[in-house]
């Protein structure tokens, strides 16, 4: 339903904000860092936090939600977005990084493997993680929607097994940081925490 949905709204402009509006749903708010340990299965990343924006995003009733943070996202570079959950078993992405932007509803969170932290997000909340690092559903609302999407480098790969980890942990320091933060662009916070060198 979400893909239809997705399909309709592109053609027809129909629930989705245009460039001004979408600006004034963007909230400053703090960028809270959240560092996880190499734990041998889950590698994470070895320099970069995750960043989580809590209600970064407002989202009035009048616009889909989804793609408000479709828009945004875009707006600042970040694409290939797609509307759906998280898994419910530990992953991450070895080759990429990722950002999260929740739509709909509520859920919590593992983010760093069996070692990290556990975190509740809800609408309005984005979370940016830099390859490596692990996430896993545990719980959810019925309603719970989230949009992902991906710099314009990298390649897309879903990691969950022990004999994915020696690759990894050569390739996550080779992913570069991305030319803008997904949701304050090229003033975000995620450039000075994400540094080049």
């Amino acid at each position: 339903m979400e893909s239809v949905k997705k399909i309709v709204e592109r053609m027809t402009g129909w629930s989705r904000p245009d460039a001004a509006q979408l600006m004034t749903m963007v909230r400053e708010c703090k960028a809270n860092e959240f560092r996880f340990a190499d734990d041998g299965f889950i590698p994470n990343h070895p320099r970069w936090p995750l960043i989580i924006y809590a209600g970064a995003v407002a989202l009035p009733a009048e616009y889909d939600p989804a793609a408000v943070f479709e828009d945004l996202f875009e707006r600042h570079g970040w694409g290939e977005s797609w509307r759906n959950g998280v898994f419910d078993y530990a992953h991450y992405h070895s080759r990429i990084h990722e950002v999260l932007g929740v739509a709909r509803g509520q859920a919590k969170i593992q983010f760093g493997g069996g070692l990290g932290k556990v975190i509740e997000v809800r609408a309005g909340d984005v979370a940016i993680l830099p390859a490596g690092t692990g996430h896993q559903r545990l719980g959810a609302s019925d309603d719970f929607l989230v949009v992902g999407a991906y710099p314009p480098f990298g390649t897309y790969d879903v990691c969950t097994k022990p004999e994915d980890y020696p690759a990894a942990v050569a390739s996550i320091p080779s992913v570069r940081p991305p030319n803008e933060d997904p949701v304050y662009g090229s003033r975000g916070p995620l450039l000075r925490l994400w540094p080049r060198h």
